[in-house]
């Protein structure tokens, strides 16, 4: 399903990382800097708790800033969707000659997790009934 089946190691050499690494297709807005702010969509490739991979249509250079953010599902969660923010540095590119794509590895470096709408409003309702009572 959204854990599809887990990424092995490559056939050249032992695997370095140190956290699994699971192919998960999540829609993701990648907000990238520098050169002025680009907003874009993407969906993710393979994710693990300490990093991301995913395909984007502009270049970028390895150690850029991004900023990712995506929805977790309730399937992955067990619980409610959950909405997170996360800020990444740029580990590597990969580019496929006469693709437009660009393949980005990067490392997660902070997150945070979003309130939902719901959540929010919830929050405003019990703050509201407080400072009536």
């Amino acid at each position: 399903m959204f854990f599809e089946k887990e990424t092995g190691q490559p056939a050249t050499g032992p695997e370095r990382r140190s956290m699994r690494r699971f192919e998960i297709r999540l829609p993701a807005l990648v907000n990238l800097t520098g050169n002025g702010f680009q907003e874009l969509l993407t969906e993710t490739h393979n994710v693990s708790a300490r990093g991301i991979f995913f395909y984007i249509d502009r270049p970028i250079a390895p150690g850029s800033r991004l900023e990712i953010t995506l929805t977790l599902p309730s399937q992955i969660t067990l619980a409610e969707a959950v909405r997170v923010r996360f800020t990444a540095r740029v580990l590597r590119i990969e580019t496929t000659q006469g693709s437009s794509r660009t393949g980005v590895a990067a490392a997660i470096e902070d997150y945070e997790f979003l309130r939902s709408v719901a959540a929010q409003e919830f929050a405003g309702s019990v703050s509201g009934s407080m400072a009536k009572a």
